[in-house]
């Protein structure tokens, strides 16, 4: 649609203009109208580009760091992964962030605290464990794990464990862009285990049921740890009586089990299944998306080009873009996990969502 229709700004610079927004930069005033069309676009104009991180570029860069840097002198091990038009505001898409954080046996990082909420996902090796508000936890491969803004934790891997990787994902671009963020060291470098280990699941990760008036009034999940076997399994139950989403095949969402809401109040979380063989319909929506692939290979096409994953990989949906996904095998199912910005979205009645209808649904890659 063209900007010179009722109701755009479509004004010529003139001498005497010019002149005019001079003036009123000296009093650091300026005019609407220069600015307007871009700052109220015809619909989201995200500044991020779909990117694909290939874990087996990666991981090689992400072992090296530990002979490089020390938890203590880091602070936190960890590679972020970057979007090419964000690196001012370290951002992996929209305003999120992501990096690979690697622990080798026996280490373990200072216990800390920060106003931006976090979540960790798994994606190989043993013996690894997180402790948020003194509850231990041990944590496996495909394991989805929180730290809530505000709470204390730390991470580690036990000495007789394997060297371990995850994925961290993080609202610090938000929180930041809302001059909100504070940071914290806990005063004895390393917080007390003060509950039973794995406490949160015994206690909310059964499948439907909770305990008796449960005391929880905090705006995140008590449930820390949501566990791969138990969303798997989870997952193909739903298959097996539902087709799912024609646009994200079989979805569920990590949810606060007390409330039914969101994991977090700023970051949300899901695990979808594709079947084999399945290909989804295109669609989008507003809100930012970062997808790890936590089993099988395929590919997904995200603004008209077409990015092919396999186990591990990473990569991201902008706000706004076209996307969908296929399964590129006929006899296995594949499975991506996901973070987002939707419960912002939802709070501030910014959610959208629009389905593609042209060319069957499908985008044709360039």
């Amino acid at each position: 649609m063209r900007d010179d229709v009722l109701g755009r700004a479509n004004v010529r610079d003139t001498p005497e203009l010019k002149a005019y927004y001079a003036e009123l930069a000296r009093y650091d005033a300026g005019a609407l109208w220069t600015v307007a069309n871009d700052i109220e676009p015809w619909e989201p104009r995200s500044l991020s580009v779909p990117t694909l991180w290939r874990y087996r570029d990666l991981r090689e860069l992400v072992m090296r760091s530990v002979d490089l840097v020390t938890p203590e002198q880091a602070g936190r091990r960890v590679v972020m992964l970057t979007n090419p038009n964000r690196k001012d505001v370290s951002a992996c898409v929209g305003w999120l962030y992501s990096g690979l954080q690697v622990m080798r046996p026996g280490e373990e990082a200072t216990a800390h605290r920060h106003s931006a909420s976090a979540l960790r996902f798994i994606m190989e090796g043993s013996g690894a464990y997180t402790v948020v508000d003194g509850h231990k936890m041990p944590l496996g491969a495909r394991d989805f794990v929180l730290t809530p803004n505000g709470t204390w934790h730390q991470h580690g891997v036990e000495a007789d464990g394997g060297w371990c990787i995850w994925q961290d994902g993080l609202d610090i671009p938000l929180v930041n862009a809302l001059e909100a963020n504070f940071y914290e060291v806990h005063p004895q470098l390393y917080q007390p285990v003060t509950k039973p280990i794995d406490d949160s699941v015994k206690t909310y990760g059964g499948p439907g049921v909770l305990p008796v008036n449960p005391v929880w009034t905090k705006p995140y999940s008590p449930l820390f740890k949501y566990q791969w076997d138990a969303t798997y399994e989870a997952l193909q139950r739903y298959a097996s009586v539902s087709e799912g989403s024609p646009y994200d095949g079989t979805l569920l969402q990590f949810v606060n089990p007390v409330t039914g809401k969101d994991v977090m109040p700023t970051i949300g979380a899901a695990m979808q299944r594709l079947r084999p063989g399945e290909r989804t319909l295109a669609h989008r929506h507003t809100g930012s998306v970062m997808y790890q692939v936590a089993k099988g290979r395929g590919y997904s096409i995200i603004a008209g080009r077409r990015f092919d994953w396999e186990e591990r990989d990473i990569f991201c949906v902008p706000s706004w873009a076209l996307h969908e996904h296929a399964n590129a095998s006929d006899s296995d199912d594949a499975c991506l996990f996901s973070f987002n910005d939707f419960p912002v979205m939802h709070s501030l009645g910014l959610y959208r969502e629009e389905a593609w209808t042209e060319n069957g649904g499908h985008q044709i890659t360039t």
